[in-house]
């Protein structure tokens, strides 16, 4: 295997600097019961949730036990509706343009399988794309003879905003895009891309999954119609949460697989009629306690701030990327203009999967993403594994440095 170099420093955004006082991040980690458990860099995985969002599902549970699952949504109503409230203005969006999941999973492929492609339409993606949506796309093209194009990547590794341009005609229908991929620290332009789409008048979805609560998201910033998000991984909500946006002038060039008495009303014997917002991308059954427990992890984000949260995050991961990369035998694999707070890299001799184990035996919490997960962007770097260690700012720099001491031991032990 070839090792890809690391970009030059020179080729980034500047690095802004720590936005978090002490006091704050001892804040932070005094509202997380899992601080005092673990050091965790795994929070592109499943970040650790705060108790006021452990508070909001346990209450909720509790209620349905004592009066009723009927009864304690009813009593809940208010509480559930200023979910969608909180999803908006993290987004900046309208509230109808919100419907909330129960993962980035679902979303994505109920925002994906409601385009009305034709034989001959042209969907483009990008090289860092996600396992899960290529194999989407790929379902695509055997059901309706949808021709699936990758953009090539610019100079730094993120995608090509000229080659997509350039690839653009009347029979793109979609451009998908993931903001930011598993295995890796790039931030791909997403606002760029959005610009594209919007000037030759495809759809575009955005998969968010990575980005939203680590990066301040903007839709109309960025220009999508779509957007997927899950809540687990840096909104630090419960798993099996999420939410989708669907632009309001896009709603009508889509239409849901699946409806219910929820996502339309039967109107007549023989018709039924379409609710008028993105909710009739939502089923009537969902876990109430989980969807509280989003919404208090939206407002816990919104307290802090996302763009504070972002230059929190965005510094602290340049700092372990520089300090991993000055450890002999430790090669950092990040690329992109522009940085967020997932690093990754592989020790020279050593398995990502041993990496990881020996960290976990330290109580370093960290991942490993495999050459299946994105096999475009990993075959072509000559990657089969890294190791992700993705901050978040309830991390110390204490932290960071027995991080990096464990991946320097791990590193010597394979050097004559």
């Amino acid at each position: 295997m070839t090792p890809t170099p690391i970009p030059s420093p020179n080729a980034q955004q500047s690095t802004p600097q720590p936005s978090f006082t002490p006091e704050e991040v001892a804040r932070a980690r005094a509202d997380t019961p899992g601080c005092a458990k673990v050091a965790h860099f795994n929070n592109a995985g499943a970040a650790l949730m705060p108790r006021q969002v452990l508070d909001a599902s346990v209450r909720h549970l509790r209620l349905e036990a004592e009066m009723g699952g009927y009864e304690a949504a009813a009593r809940a109503a208010e509480d559930i509706e200023g979910v969608y409230d909180s999803a908006a203005r993290l987004l900046n969006c309208d509230r109808d343009e919100i419907a909330l999941m129960d993962s980035a999973t679902r979303a994505w492929d109920l925002a994906f399988f409601s385009v009305p492609f034709r034989p001959g339409d042209r969907v483009l993606t990008s090289m860092a794309e996600y396992a899960s949506n290529f194999i989407a796309y790929l379902q695509a093209a055997e059901r309706h003879g949808v021709r699936v194009e990758v953009v090539p990547n610019d100079e730094h590794g993120q995608i090509s905003v000229d080659a997509l341009r350039a690839a653009m005609d009347e029979r793109v229908r979609l451009v998908s895009l993931t903001h930011v991929p598993t295995n890796g620290g790039l931030v791909n332009p997403a606002a760029e891309v959005g610009k594209v789409a919007r000037e030759a008048g495809a759809l575009y979805l955005l998969d968010a999954c990575q980005s939203v609560g680590q990066l301040a998201v903007d839709v109309r910033e960025i220009g999508c119609d779509m957007l997927s998000t899950t809540g687990r991984k840096y909104l630090r909500a419960p798993r099996g949460t999420g939410l989708l946006h669907v632009r309001r002038e896009a709603l009508d060039r889509l239409v849901p697989q699946v409806l219910d008495l929820h996502a339309a009303t039967w109107t007549a014997p023989d018709r039924y009629e379409v609710r008028p917002d993105a909710r009739r991308f939502e089923t009537w059954e969902a876990n109430y306690a989980a969807r509280l427990g989003f919404g208090a992890a939206l407002d816990h984000a919104l307290s802090w701030g996302l763009p504070k949260i972002q230059d929190q995050v965005t510094s602290l991961a340049a700092t372990l990327r520089e300090r991993l990369g000055e450890i002999p035998g430790v090669r950092v694999h990040d690329r992109g203009v522009r940085r967020c707070g997932i690093t990754t890299f592989t020790v020279d001799g050593v398995a990502a999967e041993r990496v990881a184990s020996d960290l976990a035996a330290q109580g370093l919490n960290v991942s490993v993403s495999g050459v299946s997960s994105t096999r475009l962007d990993m075959e072509e770097r000559g990657l089969e594994e890294v190791v992700r260690a993705s901050v978040h700012y309830y991390n110390t720099d204490e932290e960071m440095t027995a991080l990096v001491r464990a991946v320097r031991n791990c590193a010597r032990a394979t050097r004559p």
